[in-house]
């Protein structure tokens, strides 16, 4: 059977999704205004599950790859939970020190998916590490909708400090050649965006679909950005201007590309929303953009 793609369901009940996967709607609110949405002989449940994430179907870089070395690590972080855990990712065969990226996850904690991500970016010749927000609620769960409501539980302050903390570490890092960068994903995205105010030595923050932040704090922004917006995503659009306008008001280093025609989330392969063309232009200007700023 082909794979499903955005083109396949009705331009609202992607909207509905959105807003069940962003808290802003519950699976029963989805169920009930998803059925007006659905083709014949296809209920509402039948259409969330279409849309859900499938890890194994996405999955581009086994976990045992014989190219990588991975290892689950925690770290301290004193400001904000204590202690936190995250997937590490290195070339198996490395020759001198590489530039770290730090690999910030969607809304749902760190899922095979952003697992496979830090192992793509490793395979690109740089240490990966993907903390895991969720770790002091236990980690992540295993499950989508269990991970989305242990995520509402967080304390974002903390929080924000934990990636600060895996920041900090991931900079001193042994194996290192002491240049970071960040790239994220929606909450992830939010993240990169943030940790570009507070870092003033982050090297290069790639944020994909993220929310921006206020525009008090964007003369702190020393590192070049490399923006990700997807054309069909009102939600976090709506805060591009402003972002925009602050930018250059403080003369950031910036770069934002609008992909036309797609949707929030389409470098995520693990569902519809996914648009290969976008996902893999974006890649390669992202792979490119830490190249530049990493490297030297």
């Amino acid at each position: 059977m082909s794979r499903k793609q955005a083109r396949d369901f009705h331009p609202e009940a992607l909207k509905l999704f959105d807003q069940y996967v962003h808290g802003q709607l519950s699976r029963r609110g989805f169920l009930q205004q998803a059925g007006r949405y659905t083709a014949a002989g296809i209920g509402a449940e039948a259409l969330l599950q279409a849309l859900s994430p499938n890890f194994a179907e996405a999955q581009q870089v086994p976990p045992d790859d014989k190219r990588l070395w991975t290892a689950y690590v925690e770290y301290p972080s004193p400001d904000g939970y204590g202690k936190l855990r995250g997937y590490l990712v290195k070339p198996a065969k490395v020759s001198g020190k590489l530039p770290v990226v730090l690999v910030a996850h969607e809304n749902r904690g760190l899922n095979p998916h952003i697992e496979d991500i830090a192992r793509r970016v490793a395979l690109a010749n740089f240490i990966a590490f993907a903390p895991d927000a969720l770790f002091p609620l236990g980690g992540y769960p295993g499950d989508e909708d269990k991970a989305r409501e242990a995520f509402t539980k967080l304390d974002q302050t903390k929080t924000r400090a934990d990636f600060i903390a895996a920041a900090k570490q991931l900079k001193a890092f042994p194996d290192g050649n002491g240049k970071l960068g960040v790239v994220g994903f929606c909450y992830g995205g939010g993240v990169a965006n943030y940790l570009a105010t507070q870092l003033p030595d982050l090297a290069a923050a790639v944020p994909f679909y993220g929310a921006q932040p206020p525009a008090d704090t964007v003369a702190a922004i020393k590192a070049p950005l490399l923006l990700q917006y997807a054309e069909a995503d009102e939600r976090i659009n709506a805060g591009w201007p402003a972002y925009e306008t602050a930018l250059k008001a403080s003369k950031v280093n910036y770069q934002a590309y609008i992909y036309p025609g797609v949707q929030h989330g389409f470098n995520n392969d693990t569902t519809p929303r996914y648009d290969a063309a976008a996902a893999k232009l974006a890649w390669d200007r992202t792979i490119a953009f830490f190249e530049q700023h990493l490297r030297a």
